[in-house]
């Protein structure tokens, strides 16, 4: 257990952001697994600027890596451009 003050306020802090980071990521997996199960084309274009804005929300906060957002991003737009 913690033995100082500023010690619990770092575990509060690092468990308030570890529940925010994890909402937001599984909020954008979910966007993300939308858009794949789309096959409607004009659903799925209005859809795509959320998923991309979202992604590169989590890339820019590091939370997820800025590599595996742009992969995430083309992996959606070539599914769009399929359909």
């Amino acid at each position: 257990m913690a033995n100082h003050k500023s010690s619990e306020k770092r575990i509060r802090q690092t468990a308030t952001k570890r529940a925010h980071n994890r909402l937001y990521h599984k909020t954008t997996r979910n966007a993300i697994k939308a858009l794949r199960n789309t096959t409607e084309k004009s659903a799925a274009e209005a859809l795509l600027p959320k998923v991309t804005a979202m992604l590169d929300k989590l890339a820019k906060t590091n939370i997820i890596h800025k590599n595996k957002a742009g992969n995430l991003k083309s992996a959606a737009q070539l599914h769009v451009n399929a359909l």
